[in-house]
């Protein structure tokens, strides 16, 4: 419902912060053009580029215009802050790095102060733009409902958070089956909905109970439909299954299941794939080609032993795969059964910088390339673990459906390192399924960015 006119929303949002974007960078270019000189008109124009692609890699990555933040304005509002805050610091450490020195700090000042106004101005227009539609009766769909059960309070839930242009006027039900206070009025009983409907000019009717259950629906359809009424039925499909259920369609049968899956798609998996090619092959060449023999010295000098740790890991579909790592740890026989643990007497020195900074994982990248792994996805556990994680935690398999990933949804949530708890292994298993059933290649991105801000800023889970 209203999809397409929530994807003009938030096309218009993307367009209006662009322009206000583009509009304060050239009028802060104005207003310092005299101190500008000429030779350095390519920097201003680097970084025009800069302040563009960032602002929508970062805006996009973190779905700030995805229809559930628009649709709440104080999450609208936090998203943006907080997107607004790392754009700012990214740009900063941009200019610190790269030493743009010969850009005006006075230009970027007026620049990073007038877009966050022009963010401001926009939010706030973006709200009179809502209510302008909320307030106006020629742009609302008045709603009936038929039935008061849990079926109905979750679509009455539904209309008040997400329903842009939609007003519920009430239900329809037998006085017999109401036994509490309901949120909206009982308008009538369930025969006379029609009548009702006409009278209060309701322009859609949902039933929550199907022709099935009761054969007066189907009468009640094609009421409607004579009065220009349209008619939905919302079936409850907990008379089937009792667990929250995913629907899809071959042809016209429904096929219900657990969870939703967007990597069951071919489609889904070539775009992940393709990026995992890109980003490992990347780092092989020009990161692992040098950091492998200067790293591989220092660790086989402080400690004798193979530079490499290799070990039989989990994989996807719960096969086994040799996961590689640079050897943080004195070689020992407890490799393949105890984790590292705080203050464990096995790291070595130069082990627990590389820990601390994560490059002990950087030979995954390999195990990337070779499509073992992906960049993003469950972290992979040793074999026994696996086995003995699985008779803890009923849904732990799961996690196993995709393929495991040098981080993930839960590693950037703070469940990274020793397991030490039971809750610990259930929350990092709940972020993992939580990852499988809403993945999309800009929260892949999102993971990946927040990742290497973790690294710079620094993890207390990494040990």
């Amino acid at each position: 419902m209203n999809k397409q006119f929530k994807y003009y929303l938030q096309v218009s949002l993307i367009i209006l912060d662009i322009i206000i974007l583009n509009l304060v960078f050239f009028v802060s270019k104005f207003i310092v053009s005299a101190k500008i000189i000429p030779k350095d008109f390519n920097s201003y124009l680097e970084l025009w580029a800069i302040f563009n692609i960032l602002w929508m890699f970062l805006a996009i990555g973190t779905r700030s215009y995805s229809d559930h933040i628009i649709i709440n304005f104080d999450f609208f509002i936090k998203r943006t802050v907080k997107v607004y805050l790392i754009w700012v610091i990214s740009i900063l450490f941009y200019l610190f790095f790269l030493r743009k020195f010969e850009i005006s700090r006075y230009f970027i000042f007026v620049m990073l102060c007038s877009f966050a106004f022009g963010l401001i101005f926009n939010r706030f227009l973006y709200l009179g733009i809502y209510y302008h539609f909320k307030s106006k009766d020629y742009l609302i769909n008045k709603i009936l409902i038929i039935g008061y059960n849990e079926t109905s309070k979750k679509l009455e839930a539904f209309f008040e958070e997400e329903g842009l242009n939609s007003k519920l006027i009430g239900y329809t039900e037998d006085t017999r089956n109401v036994t509490e206070l309901s949120r909206y009025p009982i308008l009538s009983s369930i025969k006379n909905t029609i009548a009702i409907a006409k009278e209060m000019e309701v322009q859609e009717i949902f039933s929550t109970i199907t022709p099935e259950q009761n054969n007066f629906i189907y009468t009640m359809i094609e009421e409607a439909e004579k009065a220009c009424i349209r008619f939905k039925v919302v079936p409850n499909f907990s008379v089937f299954i009792n667990k929250p259920i995913h629907i899809d369609y071959i042809r016209d049968m429904p096929i219900l299941s657990l969870r939703s899956e967007p990597l069951d798609d071919v489609g889904n998996r070539i775009k992940k794939r393709i990026m995992d090619i890109a980003i490992s092959l990347f780092v092989v060449v020009f990161i692992l080609s040098w950091l492998i023999p200067i790293l591989g010295m220092i660790i086989y000098l402080e400690s004798k032993g193979p530079v490499f740790f290799s070990q039989i890991r989990t994989g996807k579909n719960n096969k086994g795969f040799r996961c590689l790592k640079f050897r943080s740890m004195k070689v020992n026989k407890d490799s393949d059964f105890k984790q590292a643990s705080k203050n464990d007497n096995r790291i070595t020195k130069v082990g627990k910088f590389i820990r601390k900074t994560s490059l002990d994982e950087f030979p995954q990248f390999i195990n990337v390339l070779k499509g073992e792994m992906s960049l993003v996805g469950p972290r992979p556990h040793m074999v026994k673990h696996t086995d003995d994680y699985s008779k803890i935690v009923d849904q732990f398999m799961i996690r196993q459906f995709l393929k495991p990933g040098i981080t993930g949804w839960a590693q950037i949530n703070g469940y990274r390192g020793e397991i030490t708890d039971e809750i610990q292994l259930k929350m990092r298993v709940n972020n993992d399924i939580w990852y499988l059933e809403n993945w999309n290649i800009w929260l892949d991105i999102r993971i990946i960015f927040l990742t290497v801000y973790r690294v710079f800023k620094g993890d207390e889970m990494a040990f």
